[in-house]
């Protein structure tokens, strides 16, 4: 009975903790003109917090396309659709995994996939030079760029965006991209990963001292992967798995402003619920901090994490694929 108590008192004490990080927790939209969703990005511009998620009928769908939101005063803006996949000859397709980039003090970037399946989507992007108010034309990437697959890239000390992405054409393989010109012209590295032995795609970019990068990533090893990079991306180590359970599900994570790591996934080998937050030092330690969702059977997946310049962390996450939820935490 003392056992049973003082268990009960741990895990009181557990969530009180935990709760005490969140400072709120909503939906984006009660209501949108699209019964499912999925796929959400988040970015900081000087407009405010912006976040663009795949909106449809059900993923696959023709109608499916981006939808876009800002979060100004503690309120989301009404969801406005800011691509769609019709072709210059009338056919319809599928857009997929939006990416959202601000280029410091200048525009801002929308990547996004374009295609019937993820085994013969391209890339493409728009850009936005009044804060999102209106875009340019789609750009259509060169063959077998896709940009960023589904979690940020990140802006190095020379200028060059390094995009972590993958390709699932045919095994699940990872690489990087760079442009120095904001997606104009592009270079990759061959893949990271067999795809046989180690199947993973999805990485997200951390920054480690001394100017090194690592990366974690979904995968079907049923682990979070990692690899570390001491030249900029242009070469990784073997993956490895971390001490993070993934059920083959897309992940995010961030570097905070304090060199600390902030790492959402779904922890369990199987399903899509529960979804929690880890914080690590050194992005090989982690320790769960936070469980946003642990309803079982549910499904809350694909998470975005940023850290906006006033320190607080920023989530977005798929609800059930009918809604996107918007989480704020404090550390």
């Amino acid at each position: 009975m003392k056992k049973l108590f003082y268990s009960c008192m741990f895990c009181m004490a557990f969530f009180v903790a935990h709760a005490q990080k969140i400072e709120s927790a909503s939906f984006i939209y009660e209501s949108a003109p699209f019964p499912s969703c999925h796929a959400s990005t988040l970015v900081e511009t000087p407009q405010g917090i912006a976040a663009a998620w795949f909106g449809g009928t059900h993923e696959k769908h023709p109608d499916v396309a981006i939808w876009l939101s800002f979060y100004r005063q503690g309120r989301w803006s009404e969801p406005v659709e800011v691509a769609n996949g019709i072709q210059g000859n009338g056919k319809r397709y599928p857009l997929w995994n939006p990416v959202l980039f601000q280029m410091p003090g200048k525009e801002l970037i929308l990547f996004y996939k374009d295609g019937p399946a993820p085994d013969e989507w391209w890339g493409m992007l728009k850009r936005s030079f009044d804060g999102g108010k209106t875009w340019s034309a789609a750009e259509q990437l060169p063959k077998d760029i896709y940009g960023p697959i589904k979690n940020k890239p990140e802006l190095l000390a020379d200028g060059t965006l390094i995009c972590p992405s993958s390709s699932e054409d045919h095994d699940w393989r990872l690489h990087m991209e760079f442009t120095k010109d904001a997606g104009k012209t592009w270079t990759r590295t061959a893949a990271l990963n067999d795809g046989v032995t180690t199947s993973a795609i999805q990485p997200s970019i951390l920054k480690l001292p001394g100017g090194k990068l690592q990366l974690v990533c979904r995968s079907e090893n049923d682990y979070v992967l990692q690899a570390t990079s001491t030249d900029q991306g242009k070469s990784w180590s073997a993956l490895k798995p971390t001490t993070l359970l993934n059920p083959n599900s897309g992940i995010d994570a961030v570097t905070l402003q304090d060199g600390r790591h902030i790492l959402v996934y779904n922890n369990t080998k199987k399903g899509r619920s529960p979804l929690n937050v880890a914080i690590s030092s050194d992005g090989q330690n982690w320790q769960d901090i936070a469980i946003l969702e642990n309803e079982p059977h549910g499904e809350f997946s694909y998470p975005a994490v940023i850290q906006s310049t006033d320190g607080k962390i920023h989530i977005t996450y798929t609800w059930k694929r009918k809604k996107i939820k918007h989480v704020v935490m404090t550390l």
